[in-house]
């Protein structure tokens, strides 16, 4: 089968994806602080029926991140060498997940021992030269459920898992520099027809009923097998499909089966989750492998409808795309320390419920715009939040949203 030409230089829809795939991740883990999951603060209150909302987005959102960075990766990779590609994306990741774990992920840590020692009068954690302890990996903050283990990337980990990929994806490239064109023609051969379907639905589940209940997830990047095995795949998914054209046609033909599918998926796997949350009551254990397809489903589904629907209309750029889309990786980087930070504060005030979690919503996403629009004009700043040295002009001063 002859490799399929590649003409597109980029990918609206993909930038209005990842730019949206950002924001609901925002969404995401303002919901961490009510939900009754473990998470570095929680509300006094939490909000068990949060947890169906979260499961909405829980199976595919960081799926689809990897996989839409593979395609970015691929615009980038055809445009330069290997060199080139691998020291702009070490230049654009590195720094700011240095600075992360020193300078913006530090708080995160900091309130989730304030908030242990208060919940636990007897507990002997202190934060007492907190940031030196931090940054010295000398805290010695245990728990009897384990220790916090400094300096940490937290949420920073998406980060660290992509510059190894695209390291990966580097050594790959000098030895197979077509590799981009020969993933697409595989891909193009795999997923027609159902397959578009039932192969990564069959592949998902199969890592999910395999590798999942033996390594879970860590984000710890040594071991965490089964991130990787489905991160990595999405990141090569995406670096094969970023300019087929067939894929696009095919997706967009696909996308409303797609979504039913993973209406489908959701209400099934959300329903088995939220009624057997923690084991509590026990499901029986022929039940557990068909969830992990169940679950397969609903975040294969997700993602091919997202692309579906994303290629069929979200094809325009424009000066609202270009500044969005600079501006989600500094987001990404100070969201979660402006929630955790703000939410243990707001959660003293005892504001209704409702009240509070608006609040924090605006405030978060109002600190996010506000930190891009102060890095992007310093240049000695801006390599820190992931921008290039110089701002560009088209993004000098932010679009009218209207």
């Amino acid at each position: 089968m002859p490799l399929t030409a590649s003409n597109p230089d980029r990918r609206h829809d993909l930038d209005w994806i990842r730019v949206g795939a950002f924001f609901l991740l925002i969404l995401y883990h303002v919901g961490m602080f009510y939900v009754p999951w473990d998470w570095h603060v929680k509300s006094p209150h939490p909000v068990e029926a949060l947890e169906l909302a979260m499961f909405l987005t829980n199976p595919w959102r960081l799926t689809l991140l990897f996989l839409v960075s593979g395609a970015a990766t691929r615009f980038m990779a055809d445009k330069v060498t290997v060199g080139k590609l691998t020291g702009a994306r070490i230049a654009r990741l590195l720094p700011p997940l240095l600075f992360a774990m020193v300078v913006i992920v530090p708080p995160q840590s900091y309130y989730q021992i304030v908030e242990y020692a208060a919940a636990h009068p007897g507990s002997s954690l202190t934060v007492d030269n907190f940031w030196v302890r931090y940054i010295t990996a000398s805290g010695h903050w245990c728990t009897p459920e384990g220790c916090l283990i400094t300096p940490t990337w937290n949420h920073m980990w998406f980060v660290a898992y992509l510059l190894f990929y695209t390291l990966v994806l580097a050594g790959l490239l000098l030895v197979w520099r077509r590799l981009g064109a020969h993933l697409q023609a595989a891909a193009e051969r795999v997923l027609r027809g159902p397959g578009l379907i039932l192969w990564p639905i069959l592949f998902l589940g199969l890592l999910r009923a395999t590798l999942y209940p033996r390594f879970g997830e860590t984000h710890a990047l040594v071991g965490d097998h089964y991130v990787h095995a489905v991160s990595f795949s999405a990141f090569l998914l995406g670096f094969g499909l970023a300019k087929s054209e067939a894929l696009r046609q095919r997706l967009i033909a696909a996308r409303w089966p797609a979504m039913v599918l993973a209406i489908a998926g959701y209400l099934g796997w959300a329903t088995y989750a939220y009624v057997y949350r923690n084991d509590t009551p026990i499901p029986p254990e022929w039940l557990r492998p068909i969830m992990r397809f169940v679950q397969a489903t609903d975040a294969w589904c997700s993602i091919a409808a997202i692309l579906g629907f994303g290629a069929r209309h979200l094809n325009r750029g424009g000066p609202v795309l270009r500044y969005l889309t600079l501006g989600v990786f500094p987001f990404y980087l100070v969201h979660q320390t402006l929630i955790v930070v703000m939410a243990h504060h707001l959660a003293k005030l005892g504001l209704p419920q409702p009240l509070e979690a608006l609040i924090l919503i605006v405030f978060t996403f109002a600190g996010c715009f506000a930190t891009y629009e102060i890095v992007r004009r310093v240049p000695g700043v801006r390599i820190l939040f992931g921008l290039k040295g110089q701002p560009a002009a088209e993004a000098s001063r932010p679009p009218v949203f209207a």
